[in-house]
């Protein structure tokens, strides 16, 4: 820490950042033997491309994990630390198909849900009461 900035934090986004730093910036950088880390740049660059989902597109990825989750174990009394493992087959960058995995924290979601209720529309509360949980 130096005057309340956590530096191996910020050295960390100058080099993950640094395609977006100005030539001037990356000299200065370069003189205290701060460099780009392609591995970095290459993580930003990935998460940045992700498109981020809507508050619509997440619940329907939640009642989806929680309608596998029924239907695998017969009830719907999902363990709050429980990740569903949801499988999508999505067209790929050469227009092949490919199946894209998630990991969907279904435990947290429903409990984010149940304490958010007052929140939720009646339609989406029908559809998590059509799962057999209780509380909707």
């Amino acid at each position: 820490m130096f005057e309340g900035e956590q530096l191996g934090r910020w050295v960390l986004a100058q080099r993950a950042g640094w395609p977006g730093l100005e030539e001037d910036q990356r000299d200065l950088l370069s003189a205290i033997g701060i460099e780009a880390d392609p591995e970095l740049v290459a993580a930003k660059a990935a998460a940045e491309a992700k498109p981020a989902l809507s508050r619509t597109d997440r619940f329907a990825q939640g009642l989806a994990a929680l309608a596998q989750f029924v239907e695998r174990e017969g009830h719907a009394r999902v363990p709050r630390a429980h990740k569903e493992v949801l499988e999508s087959v999505e067209a790929g960058p050469g227009g092949e198909d490919q199946v894209v995995v998630q990991h969907v924290a279904l435990g947290a979601w429903l409990n984010n849900q149940k304490a958010r209720r007052a929140k939720l529309t009646q339609g989406q509360l029908a559809q998590v009461a059509e799962h057999g949980v209780e509380w909707a």
